[in-house]
């Protein structure tokens, strides 16, 4: 048991507040995903519906990060606290805030904004060639990415279904078509929002693939028999066997919350994942997140990171969305604070699910990118369908 879970079972529930000088009032509901249930804006026992005022500083760091923790067995069976609503570093939505967004109806993008639909990237290719020591991403679209890593074929919140509940249909193709897939070795879920864990897409996966997903979320993949599921708290990690060696997976947070039906807020955990090939070049997939400490603290923790796969959409408006869903500048900044060499866009393009209009997010981040004065080719902004490999010539390789 972690120190957070032994924490969780012995304090009552808590909300924490964002540790950012720049979070002077946050009222925004962490509701932003599509699908997610906000009819139940009560939740559990410590679920905000006020407002958290003042700013703070961010805590300081120890000056020697923790040392990894020791991988833990596959498939274990673990008991978890009753929700993770004290995980949380934002209130979640309260009336008012709800019937704000009811009132000013901005969550999706103005109409005449809508004709940029047919200027998004699309452009599906082959899968690359690859071998055990090649690190290689496609993006399938939103925040599913095929990942090809130390041999292994990796799923990232597989979502093929061209509608999801609660949201329009998709405004892209999927990248990817499923017939086409390698064989799957393993599936990484950040959080239980629709639009990341998606039952259509993981009932077509033989129910002995591996799936790694956050505490509490294992019997929801067991009910579907799934054989293979391994449930981790934040800074735990798995240990798969590959053709080049064992990959590892740690569960990292992240900045955001989870819910699936009225009854369940923060009932299972949120958060990304960090891979590791074996030769020590490192993949960290954010899932679903808004900008916050934790980016830091991941950074201290796992050195050398080599791509950051991070969102820059569905962010507007910014009062309601920004605890949990980072903008184009905040992926920028996020990506500095992992201190990654590249950062990977992703969570756009798919599904419109707020009222940026449709091409903001790509002109936002390569603006960012470049006034932060980093190289265009660390900007991997790739098109939907597309492929790329990294150089394991430039990359992180061999850092600790």
């Amino acid at each position: 048991m972690t120190e957070q879970t032994e924490r969780s079972l012995a304090e009552p529930a808590r909300t924490e507040q964002l540790p950012h000088a720049d979070r002077n009032v946050v009222t925004g509901p962490a509701a932003g995903d599509a699908g997610d249930v906000v009819t139940d804006v009560t939740g559990p026992a410590a679920v905000g519906t006020g407002t958290a005022r003042g700013a703070a500083a961010s805590p300081a760091l120890p000056d020697t990060a923790p040392a990894p923790a020791e991988p833990r067995p596959l498939g274990e069976p673990r008991t978890w606290p009753r929700d993770f609503t004290d995980r949380l570093t934002a209130p979640l939505p309260g009336v008012r805030a709800l019937a704000r967004i009811a009132r000013e109806g901005k969550l999706r993008p103005a109409p005449e904004a809508l004709l940029e639909i047919q200027q998004l990237p699309f452009a599906p290719g082959p899968m690359p060639d690859v071998r055990p020591s090649t690190m290689a991403l496609t993006w399938a679209g939103h925040a599913s990415w095929v990942i090809r890593i130390g041999g292994l074929t990796v799923l990232t919140d597989p979502v093929w279904s061209r509608k999801i509940l609660g949201t329009p249909a998709r405004v892209t193709p999927v990248g990817v078509r499923w017939e086409d897939l390698p064989p799957v070795d393993a599936v990484v879920i950040s959080h239980n929002h629709y639009d990341h864990l998606d039952a259509p897409t993981l009932k077509r996966l033989p129910r002995e693939t591996p799936l790694l997903v956050p505490a509490g979320l294992a019997p929801w993949a067991r009910r579907r028999g799934f054989t293979r599921v391994t449930d981790l708290d934040w800074w735990e990690a798995v240990e798969l066997p590959a053709p080049g060696g064992s990959v590892r997976f740690d569960f990292v947070p992240a900045h955001h919350w989870s819910k699936r039906t009225l009854t369940d807020t923060c009932r299972s955990l949120w958060g990304g994942w960090l891979l590791t090939a074996p030769d020590g070049r490192r993949i960290h997939f954010a899932g679903d997140t808004g900008y916050g400490h934790w980016f830091e603290e991941i950074g201290r923790r796992h050195p050398g990171i080599d791509l950051a796969l991070l969102p820059i959409g569905a962010y507007d408006p910014r009062w309601m969305l920004r605890p949990v869903h980072t903008d184009p500048e905040e992926a920028v900044r996020a990506c500095r604070d992992l201190g990654a060499r590249c950062l990977v866009p992703m969570h756009w393009a798919t599904f419109l699910l707020s009222a940026e209009p449709p091409l903001e997010p790509l002109r936002r981040v390569r603006a960012a990118w470049a006034a932060a004065g980093l190289a265009r080719e660390d900007l991997w902004d790739l098109p939907v369908g597309a492929s790329r490999v990294l150089d394991e010539v430039t990359s992180g390789a061999g850092r600790t």
